[in-house]
């Protein structure tokens, strides 16, 4: 029964909010366009993941269902706004500045919180890694946002950001995360949490990487920086919640 809900439920909560918009604006995908296909394309991608992790949490044991249902929270926030970001690039030809930081507000939070819901399916983890990590992913997206917006300067806006990165990553290879994930977690746990420590350091490299290049330097137009983006992002949501579904499916086979 809830498979069934589940299976009737996502088309609707997916393609509601972009047809909407589509049709409102009246704009068609370009077929040579390479932004806009690759949010079309990320944006189907993210739907797809959000029915998997969704229908996987019916075979994880009950201690790794929150972290399931989490990863699925993630793709599926993340594909409401790739189609309403495609729509928006589509109708304007501009760079969907605003809504791509409601998302990452939204979804990297949640990425974060997975390194605390993963430790403590396993072990007592205390409440305060949830908020350091928060705080510094609240830094980071505020430092971001502000410098690309020309709300502050691009310059400032970047260390800010870069700071509150340089935080989060203190606490999963330094901290206190680390620390309970080396001494408390069994070898699977170690695994995907080391893994997810390197995706968060290398996989988001690439965007400050992208806001240097072309807020910095002046060197990248907004559709190249865009691409960009968009590409990270497969790899710092999908491929980092399958880290977590490897991770719980690992346990249950155990």
């Amino acid at each position: 029964m809830q498979l069934k809900f589940i299976s009737k439920l996502m088309p609707f909560l997916i393609l509601f909010p972009a047809t909407s918009f589509a049709a409102g604006h009246g704009g068609a995908l370009n077929p040579t366009d390479a932004v806009g296909i690759s949010f079309w394309v990320i944006s189907v991608a993210m739907v797809a993941a959000t029915v998997f992790f969704l229908m996987e949490t019916q075979r994880v044991p009950d201690k790794w269902k929150t972290s399931m249902v989490v990863g699925a929270l993630v793709t599926l926030v993340a594909a409401i706004h790739y189609f309403y970001m495609r729509d928006v690039w589509v109708a304007t030809g501009e760079s969907p500045t605003v809504f791509r930081y409601v998302d990452w507000l939204i979804t990297v939070p949640l990425q974060m919180i997975e390194f605390y819901l993963i430790l403590s399916a396993v072990t007592a983890v205390a409440f305060g890694v949830f908020w350091r990590l928060l705080i510094g992913t609240l830094v980071m997206l505020l430092g971001g946002y502000l410098g690309e917006a020309g709300q502050i300067d691009a310059t400032v806006g970047f260390v800010i950001g870069m700071l509150g990165w340089f935080f989060i990553l203190y606490e999963i290879f330094l901290g206190e995360a680390s620390k309970i994930s080396a001494n408390d977690a069994p070898a699977s746990v170690q695994s995907a949490f080391s893994t997810m420590k390197w995706i968060v350091t290398i996989g988001w490299a690439i965007y400050p990487i992208g806001y240097a290049i072309g807020y910095l330097g002046g060197g990248m137009d907004g559709g190249s920086l865009n691409l960009i983006y968009n590409i990270a992002d497969v790899i710092n949501k999908i491929a980092f919640c399958l880290v977590i579904w490897a991770c719980a499916t690992s346990e249950s086979r155990a």
